[in-house]
């Protein structure tokens, strides 16, 4: 806390009188970046056609948000140790869950107007998530020089093959 203070320019104590805690103002700035991840996701589906377009916007938005905020994702990792969240109250950690979870809800809703059924699409969905938090983790860290491939470039093509997927999943 004493760190966060001086770099914002407050003293500890005005910024315990803000947050009880570092969680809590852990859970404030996560909170906001989910916000603004939302957001993104929402201003890219406007313009959207319905289809396989609609599907690429959403995933698209939510791919691009974290590779030009790398912080914004090592901030939703920040707490976490394996699976279980470290210092987050139960009621925070699924406030927070919630909100990334509306993250990627256009995406599976696209998939299933598409005619994927919902247990199949929730299940794309978890595995694009897991695709997209794996690239963007290989590339903030320069790991994913040693494929000798662009982290854009695999995303283009996971999503592409996971679109084909769910125009065979209704036939």
């Amino acid at each position: 806390m004493r760190e966060i203070a001086h770099r914002a320019g407050y003293t500890p104590g005005a910024i315990y009188s803000y947050f009880a805690s570092k969680e809590a103002l852990y859970g404030a700035l996560l909170g906001e970046s989910l916000a603004r991840l939302n957001e993104r996701v929402q201003q890219a589906l406007e313009p959207s056609a319905a289809g396989p377009a609609r599907v690429r916007a959403a995933a698209t938005a939510f791919f691009d948000f974290y590779r030009e905020n790398p912080r914004d994702l090592d901030l939703g990792f920040y707490l976490f140790q394996g699976m279980q969240p470290r210092g987050l109250t139960p009621e925070l950690n699924e406030t927070l869950n919630t909100r990334l979870r509306q993250a990627l809800q256009p995406t599976q809703d696209a998939l299933q107007s598409l005619g994927m059924p919902a247990p199949q699409a929730l299940q794309e969905l978890t595995a694009l998530f897991a695709h997209t938090v794996g690239l963007l983790v290989l590339s903030h860290t320069g790991r994913i020089r040693m494929f000798r491939q662009a982290s854009q470039d695999l995303f283009d093509k996971y999503l592409e093959q996971l679109i084909r997927r769910a125009g065979t999943a209704s036939g």
